[in-house]
């Protein structure tokens, strides 16, 4: 697989700063896009002391013409994209709400702010990287690049302890599958990455256990793996994705009875969307 420049989003921490790590060495470049500065400027330094050339852009991937810009520019350059990580993201749960009438929900806005990040912000990275790509030439692995997108194991239920969440990972999943069917054809490969837990900050104040959760470093190389081998859908754990599978089989009255008494995403465990919180 032919990885000599890539372009990441959500790359001052997590998965995106994992990935730039893992790939940085002497003759690698890497454009690293995050919102938060400070972080991005730190994940910059760590893969400029491995030896990588980096870009650093700091951005809001919901900033469409922003995140056009930024692409079309490496593509005016001459430089190809040979992989693209898709990692930007926000997760938040349900709450009680304030006194003792009203079920645990989300607030509008963290409805909404998760749709623009989780669902926008890909799109806003994918639909520039494709222009760019289709000009680009065919590598000698036979393709003119890659694009993967985090999804979740979350998109594969309907978990009432962070509707949202679920249903932009659902969309994510089902839009770089559907849509990598045809784009091969042009030498493009969409992979979608459907994972579990992973420990990053995303998940470090869920206040429950976390089943099956994977180490950064092995996520990964779990995902690097699998666009090695040209998989359109990267899952693991694979046990936990085929329970999900299962429960969404159920009737959604008995899988809500057992999803309501468990731990796991009970109401308040999981962080809430504020609007000034980093991203």
């Amino acid at each position: 697989m032919k990885q000599d420049s890539l372009l990441i989003t959500g790359a001052a921490s997590g998965l995106g700063r994992g990935f730039a790590l893992r790939a940085a060495r002497p003759g690698v470049t890497l454009h690293l896009i995050d919102c938060n500065e400070n972080r991005l400027k730190d994940t910059a330094s760590r893969t400029e002391a491995l030896g990588a050339q980096v870009f650093v852009h700091a951005l809001d991937v919901t900033d469409a013409p922003a995140m056009r810009s930024v692409i079309e520019g490496i593509g005016s350059s001459g430089e190809s994209l040979d992989v693209v990580l898709a990692c930007a993201g926000i997760t938040g749960g349900v709450h009680d709400q304030p006194g003792e009438k009203g079920a645990p929900s989300e607030s509008e806005y963290q409805v909404r702010r998760m749709v623009d990040v989780n669902v926008n912000g890909v799109l806003n990275t994918i639909f520039p990287v494709i222009d760019v790509m289709r000009r680009q030439p065919v590598a000698s692995d036979g393709f003119r690049g890659r694009i993967a997108a985090i999804s979740s194991i979350a998109g594969l239920v309907s978990f009432p302890g962070t509707p949202s969440y679920c249903a932009t990972k659902a969309a994510v999943d089902r839009f770089m599958v559907a849509t990598g069917g045809n784009l091969k054809q042009d030498g493009i490969l969409l992979s979608s990455v459907v994972c579990g837990f992973i420990n990053t900050p995303m998940v470090a104040t869920n206040e429950f256990a976390m089943p099956g959760l994977v180490q950064t470093a092995e996520a990964v190389e779990r995902i690097m793996a699998g666009l090695e081998k040209n998989r359109r859908r990267i899952t693991f754990p694979r046990w936990i994705a085929a329970g999900s599978r299962l429960m969404d089989l159920l009737p959604i009255g008995l899988s809500e009875r057992y999803y309501q008494n468990q731990p796991t995403g009970a109401a308040g465990s999981m962080p809430v969307v504020q609007k000034s919180s980093e991203r």
